[in-house]
């Protein structure tokens, strides 16, 4: 595409400022564009969606969260609700059609081509994040000692295999750890997990909040202006964007890009695609003040009970699962009390009663398509207006490539990776 398309300089309103959103506003400003940041909240606040995840930098995380023969366990996860994948029964008839779509993805030749065209978009992701960080002032919150994934024995990681078989193809290694390994590797760690393996090419953030107000500071001190507000629309004129329309009135623009992580369905339906995309419910449960008696020395990923451990800046930090429900439904506090009873089953060396002021719990909200794959392209309605959403659980990790793909689709440049896998008119 001819740079031409587009005269500049172009005035982009980037709505969402999460980790996909401050990253697409970096670059952009990287292309020379005029960058207003439009949110709700502030970066790195509580209630976004960035603040609480598990932090990983993971350019491995290429499968999709399906697996063959899920459909099996459907019922199991409507009659368990605070089993490791819940559905809130109201929540149903809503989730169905996205429900269907997502058992039908889990299939092996579909699960190996989510993951070819997922590591595109995934692979150099610690790099990516490190160049991004040093320029931010926050190289320190990046670290480079990759992660590991835990099981019980090597008989548990081989029921992986399919999915580890997956990243050996794509050139994805690793390195055994077994017995006193990795017992010298994690001391603290329950000795009933005995093998592991190490991904070496992975990293994590230490404090995801702080990340994002760093970067949005970064943002701002290079002259991106930032709008407090919800958007709720856009004006388009004979193909042409002319402004984002908000609770409070119209933003004044010709380009716009939609990251608005779980909230980005409506804005895509106004931008002319009909995109699924559901809001995939996760907990965390933080607990500080106990790194002497139990700490994850390496991010570790334990299959067992689908969560994430690890040791951020403000303590240990214990997330994941799924929980389906509308967006605006009541938290389920329990799930929270699950993430710190599996940190007591983990480190035996926690306080078996810890104080509550020590536990800290904590929702969010991911936004998750039903094949796994985030929507990044142009709108249906308008070449001007670009999605960049949906990442589910690798939001944090693939951010910064995806920032990268939207500066060069604001700028009217070919991106950098083939972006067919993931438009949002393959809905």
């Amino acid at each position: 595409m001819a740079d031409s398309e587009f005269s500049f300089p172009r005035h982009a309103v980037i709505i969402g400022a999460g980790a996909v959103g401050l990253m697409s506003a970096i670059h952009a400003l990287d292309q020379g564009l005029q960058v207003t940041l439009l949110d709700f909240n502030e970066a790195g606040s509580e209630e976004a969606s960035s603040y609480g995840n598990a932090g990983w930098l993971s350019s491995h995380s290429v499968i999709p969260p399906v697996e063959p023969g899920m459909w099996k366990k459907v019922p199991g996860y409507l009659a368990d609700p605070l089993g490791p994948l819940s559905i809130r029964w109201r929540y149903l008839p809503r989730l169905m059609p996205w429900l269907l779509r997502n058992l039908a993805s889990a299939r092996r030749e579909r699960i190996r081509t989510t993951a070819r065209a997922l590591r595109s978009l995934a692979v150099d992701a610690r790099l990516l994040h490190q160049e991004v960080a040093q320029r931010a002032g926050a190289g320190h919150l990046i670290d480079t000692s990759g992660v590991l994934h835990v099981y019980r024995s090597r008989r548990h990681f081989e029921a992986d295999a399919f999915g580890w078989g997956v990243r050996n193809e794509l050139g994805i290694q690793w390195t055994e750890l077994e017995g006193d390994a990795l017992r010298r590797r994690e001391p603290d760690l329950d000795p009933a997990f005995g093998f592991a393996v190490h991904v070496d090419e992975a990293g994590h953030c230490r404090n995801p909040g702080a990340y994002m107000q760093a970067l949005d500071a970064y943002a701002r001190a290079r002259g991106a202006r930032r709008v407090q507000g919800r958007a709720t629309g856009f004006r388009i004129e004979e193909g042409r964007l002319k402004a984002v329309l908000t609770e409070d009135g119209e933003l004044a623009c010709d380009a716009a890009v939609i990251s608005a992580g779980a909230r980005s369905r409506q804005l895509a339906a106004a931008a002319g695609d009909r995109v699924q995309l559901e809001s995939e419910r996760g907990y965390h449960a933080s607990i500080a003040g106990h790194a002497q008696q139990a700490t994850a020395h390496t991010p570790m990923m334990v299959s067992e009970f689908k969560v994430i451990a690890t040791q951020m800046d403000g303590g240990l930090r214990i997330a994941g699962q799924v929980e389906f429900a509308s967006f605006e439904a009541a938290p389920d506090w329990r799930r929270g009390e699950i993430m710190r009873d599996i940190a007591l089953k983990l480190f035996p060396g926690l306080p078996r009663e810890l104080p509550a002021s020590d536990v800290k719990f904590w929702l969010g909200r991911r936004p998750s398509t039903p094949d796994g794959m985030p929507c990044i392209g142009y709108a249906a309605a308008c070449r001007d207006i670009v999605h960049a959403y949906g990442h589910g659980h690798i939001g944090l990790g693939c951010s910064a490539r995806t920032g990268r793909i939207v500066a060069q689709l604001l700028a009217g440049q070919e991106p950098e990776i083939d972006l067919a896998p993931f438009s949002a008119q393959r809905f």
